[in-house]
């Protein structure tokens, strides 16, 4: 009688370990197919601008393709804020296409006038945050694209905002 109860104990052991061999042999193979599957562009797909670059180190580099956009100034504006003796010193730069290059340097008046009249409504309160830079620039980079219509600006790189 005392043989009976090691035998299940045995086979109850050994039963549990079968599905967990099981589970870990398809994990390695599906994060393996994953894995190839990503490789070869067969998921998310590779874009068709890249391509491979061997380096001095012998490595294999990807680069893509710059694109076609341009820069376009906007005139530096100084701004005296309405709360306080102090003034702001506002310096970007639009990043646009380059086919709508000179569309976005024909409304710069209205650009300049839109964000002029955006920064004088500003009080000292809202820029003493540490957020607040990507949260104006978010605010000027939106009526900037109203102004200049959709598709004609993709960006609004800040190169100065200094607070006297």
């Amino acid at each position: 009688m005392a043989d009976a109860p090691t035998e299940t104990n045995a086979a109850a052991k050994a039963r549990p370990r079968r599905p967990l061999v099981i589970g870990l042999v398809l994990a390695l193979l599906g994060g393996a197919g994953g894995f190839l599957a990503v490789q070869q562009g067969l998921l998310f797909g590779r874009e068709s601008s890249v391509r491979s670059a061997g380096g001095d180190t012998g490595g294999d580099m990807l680069i893509r393709d710059m694109p076609d956009i341009a820069f376009v100034p906007i005139e530096p504006i100084v701004i005296s804020l309405r709360d306080q003796n102090r003034h702001l010193r506002f310096r970007a730069q639009l990043e646009v296409p380059r086919g709508h290059q000179a569309e976005v340097e024909r409304l710069m008046p209205r650009v300049v006038d839109v964000l002029n009249s955006y920064l004088r409504a500003l009080e000292t309160a809202d820029l003493a945050d540490g957020t607040s830079l990507s949260r104006l620039r978010a605010q000027m980079l939106r009526r900037v694209q109203i102004v200049t219509g959709g598709g004609r600006v993709n960006d609004l790189l800040i190169m100065e905002f200094v607070l006297n």
